[in-house]
């Protein structure tokens, strides 16, 4: 079989290239290097000489030249002249890139891009800026064409330009003037949404800082209640401490809870009159009616009285041992009285709050609720009652302990104006410890005739339990006829008393308080306060 041409070999995988008149034009087929890969060694060595074996190289299949877009015109007697042709147009192009490689140094063509200066032409256009064309030629660009090897300049450029081998069966690449691909929008995201496509100037990249506002966080509808309740609470607190300080009249009762430490500091403080009270009007003392009491006590020199009447019309006023301390014997339940009442005015009370009798309640002497069983309730308007008329002691330290004890009410006794008055002991009391002056009893009875102390209410329905007093064998005694008295009597071994409000029939109405220091039960006592019960009545009616 008749060997191959090899110059007819190396012209059938060169491609065409078009002359300047249009004509295709045969490139020289460069040799092999490296990048020709496995298939190019094996080629050049595993294939045996011609001849040999009967075998013989593949021929290569004929190629479309309209596939390739080359023309490859028939060999003939011309491939001779044809090579020195391939020869010289390959030197050209070793020139050429020398030429660029001189210009690459010399620093006349941009290094960023390794193209010989007429690819940039109608048949080759330059990629869009962004494109993925450009991507790819920046892979293609040799790793060795650096700023710091200019010398690898032209053997990369040679190889950018030399042309690429043909391997059999695989299509020939497609020529560089197809239109770059279209690259499809993808979705934009909020950061770059609303901004154009084009590449922006530096200046447009670069971001302005946005101010940031502070975030108005909302409160919930809870937290504007409890601020306005704790505003709410607050504005009570300020409002009660100034109505407190406005108004200190209130302010005279001590808690029953207390225990007995501040009860004995609140009794060591120096205590101020918690209303605005003022004395009995006094004008001038009747000294016929003092000479006279002088005389008729004179006739028990075993006794020592004591007497302070006032009229309460003209203040015309009758003294007689009246600041005197006395023991108060059951004259103590008079400001007691006094003090239940004033609580119900305040609400601290209700007259009908039943009241339980403990066995440390029961106390001997007058009174019928002793015989009752411990446990057994009255209510607190009948427990004063009977305190009053039939001077229950066991109704009397009932009231006492519902009162708030003996140390408070003795702190309101001297709120009150009364110097001489206190209760030391519960009843009966038969040493006499409980104290009171005639002075005091009157002092109080006085203030609550005027309204001072209590309502006109309390006041009425205090004076209407004490005309109902039982026991009327003392002041009663010495009135005339048609004359009424609100009074209770007080009676020990030691000491008897009696006070009370006298309405006269002629309208006239006196204050009067007596109280006699005895001999143990001494019955001329009882004799001497009834004696001048009767004189005091014939001064103030006008018969003396």
């Amino acid at each position: 079989m008749a060997q191959r041409s090899p110059i007819r070999s190396f012209l059938s995988v060169v491609p065409a290239e078009k002359s300047e008149s249009g004509e295709p034009t045969k490139r020289v087929k460069q040799p092999k290097t490296k990048t020709a890969g496995k298939k190019a060694t094996k080629s050049a060595s595993g294939k045996s000489a011609p001849g040999t074996r009967g075998d013989r190289p593949p021929e290569a299949p004929p190629r479309d030249p309209r596939k390739t877009g080359s023309a490859i015109p028939p060999l003939g007697d011309s491939e001779t002249a044809q090579a020195p042709q391939s020869r010289s147009h390959q030197a050209q192009q070793q020139q050429q890139s020398q030429q660029l490689a001189e210009q690459l140094r010399m620093g006349r063509v941009p290094r960023s891009r390794n193209q010989p200066d007429d690819y940039a032409s109608s048949e080759h256009p330059r990629p869009p800026r962004g494109s993925k064309s450009l991507d790819r030629l920046a892979e293609q660009r040799p790793s060795t064409f650096t700023r710091s090897s200019p010398l690898s300049r032209p053997v990369a450029q040679e190889r950018a330009d030399s042309p690429r081998e043909r391997v059999p069966g695989r299509k020939p690449p497609e020529s560089g003037n197809k239109p770059p691909r279209k690259r499809t929008p993808k979705a934009q995201s909020k950061r770059t949404a609303g901004t154009s496509s084009k590449p922006s100037s530096p200046q447009a990249r670069t971001r302005k800082p946005t101010e940031k506002k502070p975030k108005q966080t909302k409160l919930s509808p809870l937290i504007y209640g409890a601020r306005l309740l704790i505003l709410g609470v607050g504005l009570g607190v300020l409002a009660g401490t100034l109505l407190s300080i406005w108004n200190p009249a209130d302010n005279y009762t001590v808690g029953a809870a207390g225990n007995a430490e501040t009860q004995q500091e609140e009794q060591q403080e120096q205590v101020t009159p918690a209303y605005n009270l003022q004395a009995l009007p006094l004008t001038q003392e009747i000294t016929t009616l003092k000479e006279k009491l002088q005389a008729m006590a004179a006739e028990y020199p075993e006794l020592t009285p004591g007497v302070y009447a006032v009229e309460l019309d003209t203040g015309a006023y009758l003294d007689l041992n009246g600041a005197q301390s006395f023991s108060a014997a059951s004259t103590i339940k008079v400001p007691i009285l006094i003090a239940f009442f004033q609580d119900v005015d305040a609400g601290k009370i209700t007259l009908d709050e039943m009241l339980t009798m403990k066995q440390e309640h029961i106390a001997e002497g007058s009174g019928e609720m002793q015989y009752s069983e411990p446990g057994t309730k009255y209510s607190a308007l009948e427990t004063a009652t009977k305190m009053s008329e039939i001077s229950d002691n066991t109704a009397t330290n009932m009231l006492i302990e519902r009162l708030g004890g003996a140390a408070a009410l003795n702190q309101r006794f001297a709120s009150w104006g009364l110097s001489n008055t206190a209760i030391a002991n519960p009843l009966p009391d038969l040493a006499g410890t409980n104290t009171t002056s005639p002075q005091d009893l009157v002092q109080v009875m006085g203030q609550v005739e005027r309204g001072q102390v209590l309502s006109l209410r309390s006041r009425d329905r205090l004076f209407k339990i004490m005309q109902g007093t039982v026991n009327n064998s003392l002041l009663p005694q010495g009135l005339g006829s048609g004359a009424a008295i609100a009074h209770k009597t007080g009676d020990i071994g030691t000491a008897i008393s009696d006070a009370g409000l006298v309405d006269m029939p002629n309208g006239k109405r006196y204050l009067i308080a007596a109280i006699v220091k005895r001999p143990h039960n001494d019955p001329a006592a009882e004799e001497l306060i009834r004696q001048m019960s009767q004189v005091v009545y014939e001064s103030f009616n006008g018969e003396l």
